[in-house]
C-alpha cells in the first residue's frame, strides 16, 4: 500500500498541483464573494444560517432555552414585549406626496425610492382608515374599498375617477318636499371624499395641483362627516361609519397643513395644525405634533417648540427622534454659539454645556444613527412612508426636514460633532441593557433592509462583526492562492514538499542542482536545505536567521555547510 502510495505521487507533475491549488483558490473565491454579498444583503452568514436552521435539527440539536430556562423567560416577558413594541413600523408624520415628490424622483434619476414593502404597508394603512364594513351599500365607496387594494398605480387612479363618475351620475336624486305633491327638489348628494385623496396623492404632480384636490375632498368629507356624527349613536355599523368619517377628514386637514408648509405659508400651517390638535386631541396616530415641531422650527418659534415638547417629551409617551433631537438643539442654542472644545478642557463644562451635552447622549442613545446624516457623513435620500423608531429609516426622515434648523443655530453641529460619539461609553457592551432607554433592538437592521431602497446602504448598530466562515473563506482563499503561484514559480520545489514520503526523493539529487556544488545529503537533509535556500532568496537577512533558529530545531543531524546559506551574509 505504501509502495502504492509512493508511485502514484511519483507519477504526479508540478502541472497538477499547480491546477489543484489553483483550482482550490478559485472555489474558495467563490464562495468568500457569496458570503460577503449575502452578509452586506441579509446581515448574516448563509454557511451559519443553513447550519443553524437545518444541520443542526438532523444532527439532533435541542435548544436548551426552551427546556432549562422558563423562570428566565418568564422573568424577561417584559423586555422581550418592549424590544416587539419598539420594532413595531409607524406611519411617518412627514411622508412625502407620492405623486408630487416621490414620482418626480423616479422620473428624474429612474430610481424606485419606495419599496414594495413600504407601499404594501400604506395600503394597509389606507384600507384600514378609509373604509368601513358599510361601504357596499354606497356605490362609489365600494369602488375605493377595492381601489385601495390594487397594487397598480393606473388601476387605483382609474378607479378614483371612475368613483367620481358614479357619484356624479347618482348625486341628483328626486325628493318629494310634501307628501302626495307634485313640487319636487332636487337634492345633491355629496361626493366621495377618498376618491379625491387618492388622486391628490398619487396622480397630482405638483403641491399646488394636490391642494385643490384635497380642498375639493375636504367639502365632501366635511360633510359625511357632520352627518354621521348625528348618526352614530343608532347602532355600531353607524359608529363605525363616524370613526371612517372621523379619519379621512383629520387626514385631509392634515395634508391641507402640509400642502400650506410646502408652498410656503408656514404661518397658516403652523394654524391649520393647531386647530387640528385642538378638535381632535385624542388622535395621537397621525402625529401631528411632529408637523407642528418642525414648522415652528421653521419659524423660529423657540419659545412655541418648547411649550410642544413640554407636553409631548414626557416619560409616560412614547418617544421619538424628533421629539429627543429637538429638545437637544434647543438645549444646544444656548451655548454653541460660545462653544469651544479647547476652552471646555481647559476650563470644563458650564452648567448649561453639561445640559446641552447630556440631551446630545440622551438623543443619540434613542437612535444612533441620526448623527452621520446631520454632520452630511452620510448621504440622505428621500425618507420612506413607514419609519422604524430607533431606526436608520426615522433617522433619514428626521434629518431629511430637520438638517437646515440644525444648520441654522449657529454652532449647533459644531457641538454635535464634539460630543455625539461620548454617547457609547455610556451605554453597555453588549447591549444586554441601556442607559437611559430600553436595550436597542436587534431587530431595527431587517425592518429597515425592507423600508428602504436596495441602493441606499443601511447604518447598522452595533456594527456586527464578521462571521467566521467569512474570515475562514478568505484565509483559505489566500492560502490557495499562496500555494498556486509558489508551485507556479518553483514547481521542482514544491513538488518535493508535496511528497512527503522520504523514499519519493531520488538519491541521485544533490545540493549542487540547488546552489554550488556540496555532498550528497540524506532526503531529509536535502529537503531542509532546499528549503532554507528557498527561504535566502525571498528574504532579508535578519528574518533569515530568525527561521534558521525557529528550524533548528526540527534538523537532525544537519551540517555547519548546509547552515552556512542562513548565516554567511553574502
Amino acid at each position: 500500500m505504501d509502495y502504492t502510495v509512493s508511485m502514484f505521487l511519483n507519477t504526479l507533475t508540478p502541472k497538477f498541483y499547480v491546477a489543484l491549488t489553483g483550482t482550490s483558490s478559485l472555489i474558495s473565491g467563490l464562495i468568500l464573494i457569496f458570503e460577503w454579498w449575502y452578509f452586506r444583503k441579509y446581515g448574516t452568514s448563509f454557511i451559519e444560517q443553513v447550519s443553524v436552521s437545518h444541520l443542526r435539527p438532523l444532527l439532533g440539536g435541542v435548544d436548551n432555552n426552551s427546556s432549562n430556562n422558563s423562570n428566565s423567560s418568564n422573568g424577561d416577558s417584559d423586555s422581550n414585549r418592549q424590544s416587539v413594541s419598539e420594532c413595531k413600523v409607524w406611519r411617518n408624520p412627514l411622508n412625502l406626496f407620492r405623486g408630487a415628490e416621490y414620482n418626480r424622483y423616479t422620473w428624474v434619476t429612474g430610481r424606485e425610492p419606495l419599496t414594495y414593502y413600504d407601499m404594501n404597508l400604506s395600503a394597509q394603512d389606507h384600507q384600514t382608515f378609509f373604509t368601513c364594513d358599510s361601504d357596499h351599500l354606497r356605490p362609489a365607496d365600494a369602488i375605493m374599498q377595492k381601489a385601495w387594494r390594487e397594487r397598480n398605480p393606473q388601476a387605483r387612479i382609474s378607479a378614483a375617477h371612475e368613483a367620481l363618475e358614479i357619484n356624479e351620475i347618482r348625486s341628483r336624486v328626486e325628493v318629494p318636499l310634501i307628501a302626495s305633491s307634485t313640487i319636487w327638489e332636487i337634492k345633491l348628494l355629496p361626493k366621495c371624499a377618498t376618491a379625491y385623496i387618492l388622486l391628490a396623492e398619487e396622480e397630482a404632480t405638483t403641491i399646488a395641483e394636490a391642494e385643490k384636490l384635497f380642498k375639493q375632498a375636504l367639502k365632501a368629507g366635511d360633510g359625511c362627516y357632520r352627518r354621521s356624527q348625528q348618526l352614530q349613536h343608532h347602532g355600531s355599523q353607524y359608529e363605525a361609519q363616524h370613526r371612517r368619517d372621523t379619519n379621512v377628514l383629520v387626514y385631509i386637514k392634515r395634508r391641507l397643513a402640509m400642502c400650506a408648509r410646502r408652498l410656503g405659508r408656514t404661518r397658516e400651517a403652523v394654524k391649520m395644525m393647531r386647530d387640528l390638535m385642538k378638535e381632535f386631541p385624542l388622535l395621537s396616530m397621525f402625529n401631528i405634533h411632529e408637523n407642528l415641531l418642525e414648522a415652528l422650527l421653521e419659524l423660529q418659534a423657540y419659545a412655541d417648540v418648547q411649550a410642544v415638547l413640554a407636553k409631548y417629551d414626557d416619560i409616560s409617551l412614547p418617544k421619538s427622534a424628533t421629539i429627543c433631537y429637538t429638545a437637544a438643539l434647543l438645549k444646544a442654542r444656548a451655548v454653541s454659539d460660545k462653544f469651544s472644545p479647547e476652552a471646555a478642557s481647559r476650563r470644563g463644562l458650564s452648567t448649561a454645556e453639561m445640559n446641552a451635552v447630556e440631551a446630545i447622549h440622551r438623543a443619540v442613545e434613542f437612535n444612533p444613527h441620526v448623527p452621520k446624516y446631520l454632520l452630511e457623513m452620510k448621504s440622505l435620500i428621500l425618507p420612506p412612508e413607514h419609519i422604524l423608531k430607533r431606526g436608520d429609516s426615522e433617522a433619514i426622515a428626521y434629518a431629511f426636514f430637520h438638517l437646515a434648523h440644525w444648520k441654522r443655530v449657529e454652532g449647533a453641529l459644531n457641538l454635535l460633532h464634539c460630543t455625539w460619539e461620548g454617547t457609547f461609553r455610556m451605554i453597555p457592551y453588549p447591549l444586554e441593557k441601556g442607559h437611559l432607554f430600553y436595550p436597542y433592538p436587534v431587530c431595527t437592521e431587517t425592518a429597515d433592509r425592507e423600508l428602504l431602497p436596495s441602493f441606499h446602504e443601511v447604518s447598522v448598530y452595533p456594527k456586527k462583526e464578521l462571521p467566521f466562515f467569512i474570515l475562514f473563506t478568505a484565509g483559505l482563499c489566500s492560502f490557495t492562492a499562496m500555494l498556486a503561484l509558489l508551485t507556479h514559480q518553483f514547481p521542482e520545489l514544491m513538488g518535493v514538499f508535496a511528497k512527503a514520503n522520504p523514499e519519493s526523493v531520488p538519491m541521485s539529487v544533490k545540493i549542487g542542482s540547488v546552489r554550488g556544488k556540496h555532498h550528497a545529503r540524506s532526503p531529509s537533509q536535502l529537503d531542509f536545505c532546499q528549503l532554507l535556500v528557498f527561504i535566502q532568496e525571498q528574504s532579508q537577512v535578519w528574518q533569515l536567521v530568525s527561521c534558521y533558529v525557529q528550524l533548528q530545531s526540527i534538523s537532525q543531524p544537519l551540517g555547519s555547510s548546509a547552515l552556512k546559506h542562513v548565516t554567511d551574509p553574502s
